[in-house]
């Protein structure tokens, strides 16, 4: 899939409405990018059951995890981890431990497309203040290559 076929069929994934079907189709995505574009522009009202389709997808990329974990306010679990823990959002809270377990214990197949937080040093510092023992891999840029996140 090159250029405008490419990019329709990532506008039609993104505008799906029927949200099994949209699960249904990006189960079937064997490629790495395209992955990483939708979760990039997804819309986080939407629900949890669309990243989940992504996480657990085969050819989920390392980075779009990181990416995924961060844009699902995965800052909160690694500044605050019992506001997380706390919370009533169990679907979110759930969510959340699943892509960080995938994360620390490197179940993707791939680490060839990059992310990187966007956390200040301030951040960081207080990251690392309170969990001294925090995986580097979730506050850092992960390995591959940068590449720019197309709007959908």
């Amino acid at each position: 899939m090159k250029g405008n076929t490419e990019i329709t069929f990532r506008e039609e994934l993104l505008y799906n409405k029927e949200k099994n079907n949209l699960i249904s189709q990006l189960g079937n995505v064997d490629n790495p990018l395209i992955l990483h574009f939708f979760a990039a522009n997804y819309n986080w009202n939407r629900g949890f059951d669309v990243p989940k389709a992504l996480i657990e997808n085969e050819y989920c990329d390392l980075g779009t995890g990181l990416l995924i974990f961060h844009y699902a306010d995965g800052f909160r679990m690694l500044e605050n981890p019992e506001e997380v823990s706390d919370s009533a959002l169990e679907e979110w809270k759930d969510f959340l431990l699943n892509v960080y377990n995938k994360l620390i214990n490197m179940n993707f197949k791939t680490k060839d497309i990059s992310f990187e937080p966007e956390l200040t040093k301030i951040q960081i510092y207080r990251i690392r203040k309170s969990n001294p023992n925090i995986p580097d891999l979730l506050i850092s840029k992960s390995p591959g290559e940068l590449v720019d996140i197309p709007n959908i």
